[in-house]
C-alpha cells in the first residue's frame, strides 16, 4: 500500500484519509484522535478557528507542519468574494497555497453555491492556489471545475454532518468516469461502511469531521475510519467479483466422486 499513493498535484500522501479538526472538546483530543487515524492531511476552517494569530493558543501548535499537510478551508464563507479573501489570508499567515473552497448556497442544508464556488475557483487558480472544491455530486459541475484547473474534485455524499452516508452512489461513478483528477468524497460520512463504499467505488480518498468527532468513543470510530479506507481502497484494487441473480459453486462441479 506504500507506493499506492494519492496524489493530489505535487503533493503525495499514503494515507487516503483526511480529517477535519473541528467539533472536538480541546485541541488535546484534537490531536490524539488525528493520530489514530493515521491521516496526514487536515483541515482547518480558517474563519472559525484560530489559525492566524500566533500569539496566542493555537491549533497548528498541536499539529507537528513536518508530520501533517495542512488544508486550509472556506467554510463558513456565503459568497466568492468571502471565500477569495479567506484562502489569502491562510497564504498570507503562511500556511500555503493549498486551499480547500467552500462557498455554502444555503444556512439549512450547507449545499455549496455552484455558481460563486466556479467564479471563486477560477480566481484562485489564476493567483496559483492548489484548489479542492466541495461540490454537489453533479458530474457536469466537477468537469467544469476540473477545467478550470482545479487539483481534485470533492463532491458531497450527502448534506454536512447528516451522516446519512453516499446517498447517489451513481453520480459519483459517473464524476469517476468524467474527471481524471482526484475525486474525494467530502461530508456525510456516518460510519466505517460508508467510507469503505466510497472506496470500493474508486474514490481517491474520504474527508470527514463530524463522523468522527461525534461518535460516542472518538479515538475508536478514529481507527475505524483509517482501516475501513484501507480496506475499501484495497477491495477496489482487488476487483470484486460480478453480482449475479443465482448461485454458483464455490467448488468444481466436473470430476465429481460417486
Amino acid at each position: 500500500m506504500d507506493s499506492d499513493r494519492l496524489r493530489i498535484g505535487s503533493i503525495e500522501l499514503t494515507s487516503r484519509l483526511i480529517v477535519g479538526t473541528g467539533k472536538f472538546k480541546d485541541f488535546a483530543e484534537t490531536r490524539r484522535v488525528i493520530e489514530a487515524t493515521g491521516a496526514e492531511m487536515v483541515t482547518v476552517a480558517v474563519r472559525r478557528v484560530n489559525i492566524l494569530d500566533r500569539a496566542s493558543e493555537n491549533l497548528l501548535d498541536y499539529l507537528d507542519p513536518k508530520r501533517y499537510r495542512i488544508l486550509p478551508n472556506t467554510a463558513g464563507c456565503y459568497t466568492a468574494e468571502e471565500a477569495i479573501r479567506t484562502a489569502r489570508l491562510a497564504r498570507a499567515a503562511g500556511v500555503g497555497d493549498l486551499v480547500k473552497l467552500e462557498v455554502i448556497g444555503d444556512q439549512r442544508t450547507l449545499f455549496p453555491d455552484v455558481e460563486a464556488l466556479l467564479a471563486a475557483a477560477r480566481i484562485l487558480v489564476k493567483e496559483g492556489f492548489v484548489v479542492l472544491p466541495y461540490t454537489t455530486d453533479d458530474p457536469i459541475v466537477a468537469k467544469k471545475l476540473e477545467d478550470l484547473g482545479c487539483a481534485a474534485v470533492m463532491p458531497m455524499a450527502s448534506p454536512i454532518g447528516s451522516g446519512l452516508g453516499i446517498r447517489n452512489p451513481y453520480n459519483l461513478q459517473i464524476i469517476l468516469e468524467t474527471v481524471k483528477v482526484p475525486v474525494i468524497v467530502d461530508a456525510g460520512v456516518g460510519t466505517a461502511s460508508d467510507a469503505a463504499v466510497a472506496m470500493e467505488l474508486g474514490c481517491s480518498g474520504v474527508l470527514m469531521n463530524t463522523a468522527i468527532a461525534g461518535a460516542k468513543d472518538p479515538f475508536l470510530m478514529a481507527e475505524a475510519m483509517r482501516d475501513a479506507v484501507r480496506a475499501g481502497r484495497l477491495a477496489y484494487r482487488a476487483g470484486r467479483i460480478p453480482k449475479k441473480l443465482y448461485a454458483t459453486a464455490s467448488s468444481p462441479l466436473d470430476h465429481l466422486i460417486e
